[in-house]
């Protein structure tokens, strides 16, 4: 028997304010913080007792401990205990992959309703020892007196060994960091500073007004004494950016990305409700949006490619299977991990070369229209704790669709590793 899938709503969706790391959020951590948005989450939906299919939570930067963080989260939020959870990472892709495995199994009819989420934090980062002091500690676990104990303590120790080990941004494959990609990238497309300052105030003005025109109201709740994104600013402007230093290349005099233009570290959460149509008809839950399809791309930065150029990949072949053209769309909410990466990819949609040569298209893709792209902010300006901004994304889209009436969004997320996901809603 053929089966047939069924269509995927976005219910809507809820976020704490995001925070620079060290302030509002430093002794939260990722449990707090995903408690916190869930709970929102179903106090928003009358969830109380319900039990749903799935929830997807990931985090990027979290403790040992935190391995079962999606299932000790939602049983704390007010779900059902019966609720399954499953806990991801794919870096800064990690909720909107979230969004994407659960609407997949919404569609095969696997689940009726599921919960795609992610929290990040790094404030409260995992400290670690060297492989030597490891050892050393396993060994006095295994050692059986107290003598034994004693010298597996003490045998060739050096307090060298005691150095701790703190998170490192770097890629594993480079050594390099992600900014120090993205000056490559952002050389090789001739992205200059003015441009990356440009992008960043308008994120910082965008947000500022969609606070005050009241958008966020019902898809931020305030938590911690913190009712906006932190990292906002408001007041600045191109003489205040241009003061700043480049914060990755600092030797050469020609870098660019500092740190008005390139996204804060930042802890936060953020949650979105999924559900088949049936699901919300019986509750009465309207649906906002639809999901339409969704992609995932890697490029062999290792070798050259832009580190976070693997958007460009996955939209090229979204666009393809879907029949549509860059220019469909309504709006385009592109996640700015720096605003270099965002006007990278958007000049390479432009490029003839790039298109052909890396695409394997006959045409480029085109531009698109700037009133239409982070027409409320995005990461410069609102923070980007990396499993939490996918989560983020997807409601802000399908409120701007509600608002609208109709139409039809592009999510577009670039991550580290190489690689990029990317996502369709409609009305």
């Amino acid at each position: 028997m053929e089966k047939t899938t069924k269509r995927v709503g976005v219910i809507g969706g809820v976020r704490i304010p995001f925070c620079r790391n060290n302030t509002a959020y430093a002794d939260v951590g990722n449990f707090g913080m995903s408690v916190k948005v869930l709970g929102a989450l179903v106090e928003r939906y009358g969830l109380h007792g319900v039990e749903l299919g799935e929830v997807a939570l990931g985090a990027v930067i979290k403790h040992a401990s935190d391995w079962n963080l999606a299932r000790e989260a939602l049983l704390s939020s007010g779900l059902a205990p019966t609720t399954p959870g499953i806990t991801t990472a794919r870096a800064c892709g990690t909720s909107l992959d979230n969004a994407i495995i659960v609407a997949n199994k919404i569609a095969v009819g696997q689940i009726e309703a599921g919960i795609a989420a992610g929290s990040d934090t790094t404030s409260d980062v995992p400290i670690v020892y060297g492989e030597r002091l490891r050892k050393r500690l396993l060994s006095i676990n295994r050692a059986r007196g107290w003598q034994d104990k004693l010298a597996a303590a003490t045998r060739g120790f050096s307090l060298a060994e005691l150095k701790p080990s703190f998170p490192g941004v770097a890629e594993p494959r480079t050594g390099m960091s992600m900014g120090d990609h993205c000056e490559k990238m952002a050389r090789e497309w001739h992205i200059g500073r003015e441009a990356q300052d440009q992008l960043a105030l308008e994120s910082h003005k965008k947000l500022a007004a969609a606070y005050d025109a009241g958008f966020m109201d019902d898809l931020v709740v305030p938590f911690r004494g913190v009712r906006r994104d932190n990292i906002l600013r408001p007041d600045t402007s191109l003489e205040k950016l241009a003061t700043l230093k480049p914060a990755f290349d600092r030797s050469s005099g020609h870098g660019t990305l500092t740190a008005g233009n390139s996204t804060a570290l930042s802890d936060g959460a953020a949650a979105v409700l999924l559900a088949g149509e049936d699901w919300a008809a019986r509750r009465g839950l309207p649906v906002q949006a639809w999901v339409r399809d969704a992609e995932v791309a890697a490029v062999d930065f290792v070798h050259g490619e832009g580190l976070l150029m693997a958007p460009t990949v996955a939209v090229a072949r979204l666009l393809a299977r879907n029949g549509l053209t860059l220019q469909d769309f309504d709006f385009y909410e592109i996640h700015e991990a720096f605003a270099a990466q965002v006007l990278c990819t958007l000049r390479a949609w432009e490029s003839a070369d790039y298109c052909r040569n890396r695409l394997g298209l006959d045409a480029p893709l085109g531009s698109i229209d700037p009133a239409k792209l982070n027409v409320h902010g995005s990461s410069l300006a609102v923070g980007h704790p990396f499993a939490a901004t996918g989560a983020r994304l997807v409601a802000t889209l399908a409120k701007e669709l509600v608002q609208k009436g109709s139409g039809r969004g592009l999510i577009s997320v670039c991550t580290a590793g190489g690689m990029g996901v990317v996502a369709i809603l409609e009305r």
